[in-house]
């Protein structure tokens, strides 16, 4: 089946690598894999930081882009238009503005994931977008939630409750894997390179710096690792941003304990997961964090700050431990206990990578997208 695909916040080819563009990538290849040929439909992007006047210029020009899609697939032959929508991350900073308008007008089910719905924006500056959000969802045919947090402000919106699920965060889980494979090569490597001890636990932190929320997860951890300088262990951190020179100042007390590894390619994060030994997030108000999804692929047990978003990947005593958001000293006291108990690393490490391949993986989304959507066009509830 033909799907039109489009992300309003960032196209899946947009230049600059996120989080939001990686995932738009991987939905695409989860359709593909079940069968489906999915092509975008548009690169528009809808996101605005606050600028009334400028919302409404791209309500228009969204509106105007619509119109003209609907023109080009109805000159196509009927095989070859799109039989189904699916728009990725609308939210009041971007709204959709081409889907429903294109659906409605080829009469085709139009479906929606990582949609979050936020009532107190009703009368802000993005009263508009917000708006535009609320009919959106209230059209759509299915709404797929990635973040448990997501789900409550967006059931008032929708007609049918069964139309919302909730979904398990998903990744190409296979190199991260294959990475645990290849822990002696990698840590020695390395080790070489970094001039590494290879006798003490690696910690390893992949986060971007940005002055928001992550450079107060960098503050968080820089203060639990504070509380353990007695401990034997090494910080591995791949990341880099705007807020680089405050973060790695906050982290001045640490010197000598820490590796500041800058920002590093797939390839290259795949072996620092490999070759470490517990991955530390303190999660500051993240949805869920595909550095989670990686990192239990690779079989490292997880120490994360606890939301909804986070428990619904990092399993409590089964695959890593959950502290409470922004407590440094009950940070540092998981981090202990981890690195203090070798056996319980090594079955966190197993069941971490059960868990991703069964639940978590490419393969297991693609399979249910297509189920979902085989409801959605036999007009059943998903």
């Amino acid at each position: 089946m033909r799907i039109a695909f489009y992300a309003p916040m960032k196209p899946p080819t947009h230049a600059t690598p996120s989080g939001d563009r990686r995932m738009a990538r991987l939905l695409m290849r989860a359709w593909e894999i079940s069968g489906h040929r999915v092509e975008l439909a548009s690169s528009f992007r809808s996101y605005d930081r606050g600028d009334a006047r400028r919302q409404l210029r791209l309500k228009n020009l969204g509106e105007r882009l619509a119109d003209r899609l609907i023109r080009r697939y109805q000159t196509r032959p009927v095989d070859q238009r799109p039989k189904a929508w699916f728009t990725y991350h609308l939210y009041h900073k971007a709204p959709d503005w081409v889907g429903p308008r294109v659906s409605d007008a080829l009469s085709i089910p139009y479906m929606v994931a990582e949609a979050s719905y936020a009532p107190k924006q009703a009368n802000s500056v993005w009263k508009l977008n917000h708006n535009g959000v609320g009919a959106a969802i209230s059209k759509a045919d299915l709404i797929i939630g990635f973040n448990p947090d997501d789900a409550a402000c967006l059931s008032p919106l929708v007609q049918v409750p069964a139309q919302q699920i909730t979904l398990p965060p998903f990744i190409d889980a296979e190199r991260y894997h294959l990475s645990s494979l290849n822990r002696t090569p990698y840590r020695h490597a390395l080790a070489k390179r970094y001039g590494l001890n290879q006798n003490v636990p690696w910690l390893l932190c992949v986060a971007m710096m940005r002055n928001d929320q992550k450079r107060n997860s960098y503050e968080v951890l820089a203060q639990a690792l504070g509380q353990m300088r007695d401990q034997s262990w090494h910080l591995l951190v791949a990341g880099s941003g705007p807020a680089e020179r405050p973060i790695k100042t906050a982290f001045d007390a640490l010197k000598g304990r820490v590796t500041w590894m800058g920002a590093q390619d797939e390839n290259a994060l795949s072996a620092l997961y490999g070759a470490s030994d517990v991955f530390v997030w303190p999660a500051i108000k993240e949805a869920y964090g595909m550095v989670f999804l990686e990192a239990l692929s690779a079989g490292l047990p997880v120490v994360a700050g606890h939301s909804a978003g986070v428990a619904s990947i990092v399993g409590h005593n089964r695959n890593g431990l959950l502290v409470p958001q922004g407590d440094p000293a009950a940070f540092a006291d998981a981090t202990t206990r981890l690195l203090h108990n070798t056996s319980l690393r090594t079955d966190m490490s197993k069941r971490a990578q059960e868990d991703m391949l069964k639940t978590h993986s490419l393969d297991h989304m693609g399979a249910t997208l297509n189920q979902l959507l085989e409801r959605v066009m036999a007009g059943e509830a998903a």
